[in-house]
């Protein structure tokens, strides 16, 4: 569940540290990417519901490849025309993506309809693994192995790479970096287009563990992703894979005891950390 929740809240966390943007729209890329993979899935049904393998990991692929790109293309439309008029005003942020994502999920209300709709694991992915005393779903290690494999890409694309060194640094003093000769604007671009899809592979992952979803998936996830990146820190990768791990375990456990304690248990959580740390355990802005 945390590696989930991680790759929904390392895209805000990169476009809301990085960038300075305030996206309250974010959800409606993991809406999009949830309900873009079922549509997937459920074309590929006999994939999905074969006893291969082969085909049933090549449905899941497709699924989430359909859903990463949509997640781009949206982001590239969402910034170039929702954002970049509002860059570095907040307030005008806010208003303008709060309404952007109320026009998404009535896109998807008029394309998918209302109804819930059922969301089909691929058969291999619909078992458990024991292992000792202990049953782990077959779908929740596959999404740790998919977050695990985004936190690194990411780690190795902003810290060993000329990109991420040159987004950084744009983060810090913009102007000086134009000044070098250096095109800022299609940087952050590209920022916004990977933070959008790595919000709708987390939608598509999510899909796929609820089973069931409706046009509001990703607004119910968004408490959840805020929680995240303020625990981890703003425009922190490791922050917010700490803050998911963090957020998952104690949903999870505190879901098992105390099931009405769930969502109080992360918010205690929050303000535990906030007061050890204000700008959270590994913020990369301040």
């Amino acid at each position: 569940m945390g590696m989930m929740i991680f790759l929904m809240a390392s895209g805000l966390s990169l476009v809301f540290g990085l960038m300075d943007v305030l996206n309250f729209g974010h959800s409606a890329f993991v809406s999009f990417g949830a309900f873009v993979a079922a549509s997937v899935l459920a074309g590929l049904g006999a994939w999905v519901a074969a006893d291969s393998v082969f085909l049933n990991v090549l449905a899941m692929l497709a699924a989430i490849i359909a859903a990463a790109l949509f997640g781009l293309l949206a982001g590239w439309f969402f910034e170039q025309v929702i954002i970049k008029p509002v860059y570095r005003d907040h307030l005008r942020q806010i208003l303008i993506t709060m309404g952007a994502l109320i026009v998404a999920e009535q896109i998807i209300l008029t394309i998918w309809g209302g109804s819930p709709i059922s969301v089909a694991r691929p058969h291999f992915l619909a078992g458990s693994l024991i292992i000792g005393d202990v049953s782990i779903e077959t779908y929740r290690i596959f999404a740790f192995a998919l977050g695990l494999a985004a936190y690194l890409a990411l780690y190795f694309v902003l810290n060993r790479t000329r990109i991420g060194l040159l987004v950084r640094a744009g983060v810090e003093n913009r102007e000086m970096v134009e000044a070098l000769g250096f095109r800022i604007d299609r940087l952050f671009i590209g920022v916004f287009m990977a933070g959008s899809a790595l919000a709708a592979i987390g939608g598509a992952m999510w899909a796929g563990y609820q089973t069931l979803i409706t046009p509001a998936i990703g607004s119910e996830m968004m408490i959840i992703v805020f929680i995240v990146i303020i625990i981890g820190g703003l425009g922190s990768i490791e922050g917010s894979l700490l803050g998911a791990l963090m957020v998952g375990l104690m949903g999870n456990y505190v879901a098992f005891l105390a099931p009405k304690m769930s969502l109080a248990s992360n918010m205690l959580l929050m303000m535990a950390i906030l007061l050890w740390r204000p700008y959270g355990l590994r913020p990369a802005v301040q």
